[in-house]
């Protein structure tokens, strides 16, 4: 998506900026936010501003040999990973390999005309390069529910889709640009089938290269909605759970990390089973019934977390009280019964 389609840029704010001090304050204010040189320290980041190579080497340096999962994607993609004509199979091949191996076929493509495109995707940090965040650290990001993440590859674009945690995301080689939509703009994007997945998340079936707006016209709104941040080496982009964001990968050779959080306690389950099963349960029954339950969901579900429970005694409460992880225990049991009718 080039970013001359929409001119409105995510709010920055210098590394030394005191709000930039609390990480977690940013994503709480419920918009974007880049800090600028968040990660200019890193080692990484200076390994990079000697070249690719450089660069491979310094990761190679806390690799500890364990297969990974390494994209490959044809030139006449674009480098941008996505489905075939039919919506079915994926237009790009998976494999299990060494990563020095294929980080090693990654650079020896490099600039070669006609040469496909490589991504490492979304890979564990501390299952495949232990060590590297303590060498590159980011203050405010060490909790032990974060997720730390790397992501390396040649010029690639992943399809704007949504994580259900929030993100910081560094840019520590090469130049990134990422596109950012509020949560309601999520009919405006035009999301694909729930499975199979480019990356384990629905992504956006509009081609921000060339968008279709016959297919899509309601794409337009989302544009109007959308945030640019453009990333340089060392900078980051700070974002909530459940922001649209299509990112484009800028230069022969790059490398992000990120950090994902979520706030909610560990024994919550994922509001995606919520979905799949409201999918089976609400989706086709009558308008009218729908909206009952839409009623139903504002006062159990959406609204004031106690209401429900105010008036009962604490002894008939149930699962209308506060959780813990024995409560989440006994209601999962229940709903498995219930499921398994």
């Amino acid at each position: 998506m080039s970013a001359a389609i929409t001119d409105v840029r995510v709010r920055e704010i210098a590394a030394d900026d005191p709000t930039a001090r609390d990480l977690a304050a940013l994503v709480a204010g419920g918009q974007p936010v880049v800090v600028r040189g968040l990660v200019a320290g890193w080692p990484l980041v200076a390994a990079g501003q000697a070249g690719p190579q450089a660069a491979v080497d310094y990761l190679l340096r806390f690799y500890n040999g364990r297969p990974g999962a390494g994209y490959t994607a044809a030139a006449d993609r674009g480098g941008r990973y996505f489905y075939d004509e039919t919506l079915t199979r994926l237009d790009f091949d998976a494999e299990r390999v060494a990563l020095d191996d294929y980080l090693a076929r990654m650079l020896a493509a490099t600039g070669e005309d006609g040469a496909p495109s490589f991504y490492i995707g979304s890979t564990d940090l501390d299952q495949f390069f232990p060590g590297l965040t303590t060498a590159n650290p980011l203050a405010r990001a060490d909790a032990a529910r974060v997720l730390r993440s790397i992501w390396i590859g040649t010029r690639t674009t992943a399809q704007a889709h949504y994580d259900m945690a929030n993100n910081i995301a560094c840019c520590a080689v090469g130049r990134r640009r990422f596109t950012l939509f509020p949560p309601d703009q999520v009919a405006h994007l035009y999301p694909g089938p729930l499975e199979p997945t480019p990356g384990g998340q629905v992504v956006s079936l509009v081609d921000f290269r060339a968008p279709d707006l016959a297919r899509f016209p309601d794409f337009v709104k989302a544009v109007a909605a959308a945030q640019v941040a453009e990333l340089g080496p060392g900078d980051a982009v700070v974002y909530p759970a459940l922001w649209w964001h299509h990112v484009e990968a800028l230069d022969a050779f790059n490398v992000l990390v990120n950090y994902w959080w979520n706030d909610a306690p560990a024994f919550m389950d994922t509001p995606m089973n919520t979905l799949l099963h409201a999918l089976l349960s609400l989706r086709d029954r009558p308008a009218a019934e729908k909206d009952a339950w839409r009623a139903m969901f504002d006062y159990y579900v959406f609204g004031e977390a106690g209401r429900a429970a105010a008036h009962l005694p604490v002894a008939a409460r149930g699962p209308l009280a506060p959780l813990d992880e024995v409560a989440a225990r006994r209601l999962r049991a229940e709903l498995l019964r219930k499921l398994n009718r």
